[in-house]
């Protein structure tokens, strides 16, 4: 029998890779390249830190005037003149990084990195991407369905299948009060938010606006790719009373993409960082990653250890200066426990942020969910949250549940939302050291479990008592 088994599974296997071998096209235009080009000032910029409303949102400017946080030359966008002189090279722009002041540009001619070498005011060039052979296919939009079944209904719990994991949180009390993330808004970074456009109930959430920051091939729209930023996002923003409720259901959405789900490369680290920038522009107060790096198509660029130390790579350098921009980061921990490399990724190494791992329902750490230090010796994760499994919602419009670091993140990002709303008078680097501290595992904290788990209900009583 087992034979038998094993017989009709690799048929299938081979009918798969037959599919997936004939749903494949060329590379459009033939083999390119993607260069990260570092430039050494900002001379000529058009731009003045006197005049901030014209490069930042009111929001954005409020927010940092509210937690005394001064602008310096990292908010400055790039120089006009550096920007024109590196195009003339015949090189596209893809994205540009102010914080890092850097471009990521795209070329068919892998020798104009000579070139660009030799302008006066470039540092650094750096090779991040080739173009793969080929592409998949754009597929269709799956179907999805318009309500739930009737046996989702948890008439017993006004959260339906989600109270055990606000429960574990202090989320439910939080909630209870009136905090649930309102005048707050939270940007969400990931590879694809299937149907969140037209899934009814996700049409309800408070949706800001999108942007897709990738070199996207095939020229889909973020609703028409992969579902995972849909279920990250279903975990904070979905307000289903009986059924289903996320975390920060009040709160604004920015859905951002920034991850290629056909590649894997270091060029992601570019998209990462603009669209982080693009949130503080537009005055978001959290950001939710569900996004993590190590290893790559090109394996000469994977990463080791001695490089998680919050600023070796670019997206943990950037990571680490969102806090000093007046923005909360939560960061997935990783899903490589139980693999070989078992550490975090990046930028969940980064500073001033929280790195979230996943429990059970009992609160036990899941084998799967990536441990610390830090290479210079911080504790990581910093928390942790149910992830093993979440309740979700998927891009075909059913609850379901799934396990990963991607969706005990959001829990966190989105009770951080709504303590600060309570709190809104607090800073980024306030908020995030006290979620620490009102962890479980806060006497003894380590790097399987950081801190524990947090209790936003007990971080709301001592930041109300410390009124």
């Amino acid at each position: 029998m087992k034979k038998v088994l094993t017989i009709i599974s690799l048929l299938l296997l081979a009918t798969t890779l037959m599919a997936r071998d004939t749903d494949r096209v060329k590379f459009p235009g033939g083999k390119c390249y993607m260069l990260r080009v570092e430039l050494s000032d900002k001379q000529g910029t058009a731009f003045s830190l006197d005049h901030p409303e014209d490069f930042l949102s009111q929001r954005a400017i409020e927010r940092r005037l509210r937690q005394r946080l001064v602008l310096d030359s990292t908010d400055l966008p790039l120089s006009d003149r550096y920007v024109e002189a590196v195009e003339a090279t015949g090189v596209e722009t893809i994205v540009k990084s102010k914080w890092n002041n850097t471009m990521l540009v795209r070329t068919r001619k892998l020798d104009v990195m000579k070139t660009l070498s030799r302008l006066p005011f470039v540092t650094h060039v750096t090779k991040v991407w080739t173009s793969p052979d080929s592409i998949e296919r754009r597929k269709p939009r799956p179907h999805f369905r318009t309500a739930f079944n009737r046996w989702d209904n948890i008439d017993q719990d006004p959260n339906g299948v989600t109270y055990g994991q606000l429960e574990m949180l202090g989320g439910n009390r939080l909630h209870k009060q009136g905090y649930r993330g309102r005048g707050k808004v939270i940007a969400v970074l990931d590879g694809g938010f299937m149907n969140a456009d037209v899934i009814p109930i996700l049409t309800r959430i408070n949706l800001l606006g999108h942007k897709d920051f990738t070199l996207s091939v095939n020229k889909e729209t973020i609703f028409n790719g992969i579902d995972h930023g849909t279920m990250v996002l279903s975990t904070m923003a979905v307000n289903e009373p009986g059924m289903f409720v996320g975390t920060a259901p009040e709160a604004g959405y920015w859905l951002l993409r920034c991850e290629d789900t056909q590649t894997e490369t270091m060029a992601e680290e570019d998209y990462w960082a603009a669209a982080v920038e693009f949130a503080d522009s537009v005055g978001v107060d959290v950001i939710n990653s569900s996004l993590g790096y190590h290893h790559f198509d090109d394996r000469s660029q994977n990463y080791k250890y001695c490089d998680l130390d919050g600023c070796s790579t670019l997206i943990s350098r950037t990571a680490s200066m969102l806090a000093g921009k007046g923005i909360i980061l939560v960061n997935s921990a990783g899903n490589d426990g139980m693999g070989t490399w078992k550490k975090i990724n990046v930028p969940a190494d980064a500073k001033d942020i929280i790195t979230v791992g996943a429990v059970n329902a009992n609160r036990e750490n899941a084998a799967f969910s990536a441990i610390g230090p830090t290479a210079d010796g911080r504790v990581k994760p910093d928390v942790m949250a149910m992830g093993s499994p979440a309740a979700v919602i998927t891009g075909r419009g059913v609850i379901s549940r799934d396990i990963g670091t991607s969706f005990s993140a959001p829990l966190v990002a989105g009770l951080v939302t709504c303590l600060w709303q309570a709190f809104p008078e607090k800073t980024a680097l306030e908020i995030i050291e006290m979620v620490r501290q009102c962890g479980s595992n806060v006497t003894c904290p380590d790097n399987i479990y950081g801190y524990g788990v947090p209790d936003f209900w007990k971080a709301y009583q001592r930041m109300k008592d410390e009124r």
